[in-house]
């Protein structure tokens, strides 16, 4: 991945951007990294796969999900010897 520094944002904005439509660009303060700056197809495309997982409260589990639930914290405190 190119990287550029905060000060290049002001004096090379034109070449990161050319560079950013072409891959993901990183931005460093102080040799640490910071930003990434990317193209809108690129953000769309993570944002499409981005974190599938689900919330719920403890009265939406099913029984069957439930049980397994306890039978796994069963053997972890049983130190996993039951199976």
């Amino acid at each position: 991945m190119t990287s550029f520094t905060t000060s290049d944002l002001s004096r090379k904005s034109g070449d990161i951007i050319a560079e950013a439509l072409r891959r993901p660009v990183t931005i460093t303060q102080r040799n640490k990294p910071r930003l990434v700056v990317l193209s809108i197809e690129d953000y769309r495309r993570l944002v499409a796969h981005g974190d599938t997982r689900k919330s719920g409260t403890i009265d939406k589990i099913s029984n069957e999900r439930l049980a397994e639930i306890d039978a796994a914290v069963a053997e972890y405190e049983n130190d996993g010897t039951e199976r």
